[in-house]
């Protein structure tokens, strides 16, 4: 006969469903931005309100305080994308975190840039 997993422990996924609903208030995504998984998102301020925020929020605030992808930050919390964008929008919401979209080159490097650089490299 199979064994049933003692609430809490590993096998019970009810916590792990529940938990982000519970985090994002129920909500899929923000009203204040959108976000892709490469954002960059930085902390804006120092000035926090904490017993505004939730515990994750706050931790949020503490990881950003360098520049830091939406999927970095999901990384490092081990929550899903999904509710990383939904507590990034609220922040951004309030101005305790900006985003820009990644950096990306407009022209491609130079032929003869990346040459130089292969040369300097096989040099050492």
């Amino acid at each position: 006969m199979a064994e049933h997993p003692e609430p809490g422990s590993d096998g019970d996924d009810a916590e792990s469903l529940v938990r982000p609903y519970v985090i994002t208030q129920g909500r899929e995504h923000s009203d204040a931005v959108r976000l892709d998984m490469i954002s960059v998102v930085i902390a804006a301020r120092a000035d926090v309100d904490e017993m505004a925020l939730e515990p994750e929020q706050l931790r949020i605030l503490e990881l950003c305080g360098r520049p830091l992808s939406v999927a970095e930050v999901a990384a490092h919390l081990d929550m899903p994308v999904a509710v990383v964008k939904v507590l990034l929008g609220d922040l951004i919401g309030r101005g305790y975190v900006l985003a820009r979209a990644p950096y990306t080159q407009q022209s491609p490097v130079h032929r003869d840039v990346l040459q130089a650089v292969l040369d300097g490299i096989q040099r050492l």
